[in-house]
Parts: structure tokens; sequence; C-alpha cells
């Protein structure tokens, strides 16, 4: 007698029907124009330019990230109960908006309310898009291809920074406003990409056939935190992911303009160094599906996040060119983890009804750890103490590691083994 063993399933698009390749490549296409903020290299040196100093600075990024944390639970609500899709639509037309506020109000007033706009957006955006992606592809039986669509998602996003960010010195020293105008135009086709995406099967409240009804408001944030609440591996797996958010956060976006300022590089140079790094993160987040092949998970995502905390202690007393290759090191670190680590958190939320609620939650979570950092990120550069500040950060990531990883890796023995019995 014969014995047939099942084919292993497919590992790129290809093997997927055409009309999911077609949804997953306008995903990409949201992905990547969303996330092309051109501004990202010089916002820092812009806004001293119009008069704002290192306190009003970082003290607006503080309250963006609190803002974050504010919208964060509102905007997973309403997109689980108006639809994943309709979220993503609503995140362009905010990014749209925002991008047009610095142009007409070029000061501490307009700057604050470019970053809480950004907030809203990127917090409609954040659980929503990665939501739609998973659950898109699980309605399709294409779950399979889930970590490698986000990771190409993400390495698709790179490289447009990659292309984009060298020119972005060069384009303030010609037309400041104009970083922000390519960026709201971005913005504007990622709007028309989010419009051409297709409701989901099922019971999304957006699809003229859902099979059920949304859940009221306190019944779906009830139903979240009793999933939560029986999911201590969730806990802890957003809990790990504390540290590679706020390393990588602050670090490609707070910190990179005032590292690349003590170590006296010229502004037009900004762009190409981010563009640089970006390169290496690229190279990360497209190799991330090969993680899994030398061990786990959740103890990939442990030891890549010491590596991304030691590349980010040596930046600063690393000598010239060493400052770049530490900051590269960091990015292709990052690269390599994100995917992994938002692997694991759709893998532990088994309840699609909840979904879009919990991944904000951990955004949430995310972002007030990041206000607190960003908050104490200005009082140590008004004192110059930039390498004291990366030393305590690196050292917190470790800690966290060290605290958390074993208790994960305990957890998901256990409920292995609670699954094998029940089989």
């Amino acid at each position: 007698m014969s014995t047939a063993t099942a084919a292993p399933p497919p590992t790129t698009s290809r093997g997927a029907p055409a009309p999911v390749r077609r949804v997953v490549w306008t995903h990409y296409g949201f992905q990547f124009f969303f996330g092309l903020l051109v501004w990202v290299p010089v916002f820092y040196t812009y806004q001293r330019v119009v008069g704002l100093d290192d306190r009003q600075i970082f003290g607006i990024q503080s309250i963006y990230y609190i803002a974050f944390c504010l919208f964060e639970i509102p905007t997973g609500l309403l997109a689980d109960r108006l639809g994943l899709r309709r979220s993503m639509i609503g995140g362009a037309a905010v990014l749209l908006l925002a991008n047009l506020v610095p142009v007409a109000a070029p000061g501490y007033a307009g700057f604050l309310a470019h970053w809480l706009l950004i907030a809203l957006a990127r917090s409609l955006v954040s659980g929503a898009a990665s939501a739609y992606l998973y659950e898109y592809l699980q309605r399709h039986e294409a779950a399979w291809f889930y970590q490698r669509a986000e990771g190409n998602a993400r390495a698709y996003s790179l490289i447009g920074k990659i292309v984009c960010w060298p020119a972005a010195g060069v384009l303030m020293a010609w037309l400041p406003a104009s970083v922000y105008w390519l960026t709201a135009l971005n913005a504007a086709v990622a709007l028309v990409l989010a419009l051409r995406l297709p409701a989901l099967l099922g019971a999304d409240p957006e699809h003229p056939h859902a099979t059920a009804r949304p859940a009221s408001t306190w019944r779906t944030v009830g139903g979240a935190a009793r999933f939560l609440r029986r999911s201590p591996l969730l806990i802890l797996i957003m809990v790990q992911g504390i540290a590679v958010f706020t390393l990588s956060r602050i670090l490609q976006v707070n910190l990179f303009q005032p590292i690349l300022t003590v170590k006296d590089t010229p502004v037009v140079w900004h762009g190409a160094v981010l563009a640089a790094m970006t390169v290496f993160e690229v190279a990360g987040a497209a190799a991330s599906h090969r993680v899994r092949r030398n061990t786990r998970d959740l103890a990939a995502v442990s030891v890549l996040t010491v590596v991304m905390a030691a590349s980010l202690a040596l930046v600063v007393p690393a000598p010239g060119v060493f400052t770049i290759v530490c900051l590269c090191a960091f990015s292709l670190v990052a690269g390599l983890v994100y995917p992994v680590q938002r692997k694991l958190l759709n893998e532990a939320i088994t309840d699609s009804r909840y979904r879009a609620t919990l991944l904000s939650i951990e955004s949430l979570i995310d972002r007030a750890v990041c206000a607190v950092v960003a908050l104490l990120l200005g009082s140590y550069l008004a004192t110059g103490r930039l390498q004291t500040f990366l030393l305590l950060s690196a050292g917190a990531a470790v800690l966290l590691i060290v605290l958390v990883a074993p208790l994960s890796a305990l957890v998901a023995r256990r409920q292995r083994a609670a699954a094998d019995l029940a089989s």
C-alpha cells in the first residue's frame, strides 16, 4: 500500500490564485506609498530652521506618541466594527491632510497639528493593514504566505525610501516645503489603492453578504479584554515587542539626525545615510522568512533584540565610518525581526473578531513607552548626554528580554504540550 505525503505549501504568491495575487500586490502598493514619508531624514533640521528648539521638537514627539496611545483603541474598535479596509482608507485620507498642514503653518502649532494627524493616520492603519492581509489570506486558504507577504510589503516599502530619502536634503535646500508636498502626493496614491482593495468575505461588517452583524463597542472591548486575559503568551509577546519597536523607532526616527549632527555629517548627506541603512533593513525584511529555519520564532526575537541593543550602544563611541556600520547593522537586524514578531502576534490571536483591537492594544503599549522615552530624550540632548541615553536604552532593552524571554518560552512549551495532548 502506497502512502501519499502532503505537498508542502508554496513559498511565493505564484502558488495562489490570480485574484489573491492582485489583492496582495495592491496591499504592497498601499504599504509602499503610505509609509513613504519623504521628510523623515530632514524633519529635525527643518523644524530647527523654522525656529523650534530641541525641547519643543522632542516635546512634540512625546505628545505624538501619547496621542497615538489615545487613538489606538478607538481606531482598533472602529476597524473591527466598520471594516479593516475602511480604516485603511480613513488613515490614508488623514495622512494626506497631515502633510499639507506644515506647508500652511510652518511653526510650533502647525507641527503639533501635523504630528497629531500623523498619529491618527498611523493608528487607523497600524493594526488594520496587518489584520486585513492576515484575514484576507486566511479566508482564501493562503495563510501559508502571510509571513512572506508581510516581509515583502515591508521590503518594498523600504525600497521606496531608499530611492527617495537621498534626495530629501537636496530637496530641502532647493524648496523646503517640497518634502511635505511629495509626501502628501504619496498619501493620495495610498488612498486610491486602499479604495481598490475588496471587502473581506464572511463576517467583515463592510462586506455586503456579511454572515454576522458587528458586535457593540462594549462587547468588542470586553471580548478583547477577556481574550487577552486568557492568553498569557500573547501578553508576553506584546511585552517582548516593546524592546523591538522602541529601539527601532527611537534610533531610526528620533535619534538618527542628532547622531549624525554630533558626528558633523552635513545635512545633505542625512538622506543618503538613512537610505544606506534602509538597504540593510530591506535585506533583513526580505530574508526574515529564513529565520525560523535555524531557531523558533520566540527565541529569534529575543536574540535579535539583544543584537539591536548592542549596535545601538556602539553608535556614538564608534569612530568615523564605523558609526555608519553600526547603524546599518542595527537596521539589518530590525528588518529581520519585525515580520517575525508580527507573525507571532497574529498567530497568538486566534479569534479574528478582536484582531484589529488587540493589535491596537499592542501598538498602544509600544507608543506609550516611546512617549516616555521621547520626553526623556529632549532633556538628554539639551544637556549633551546622547551617549548616556543610548547606553541606558540598550541596557533597558536587554533587561526586558532577560526577564520576559524565559517566561515566553515556558508558556509556549506548555501550550504546545496541551495541544499535543488534546490531539
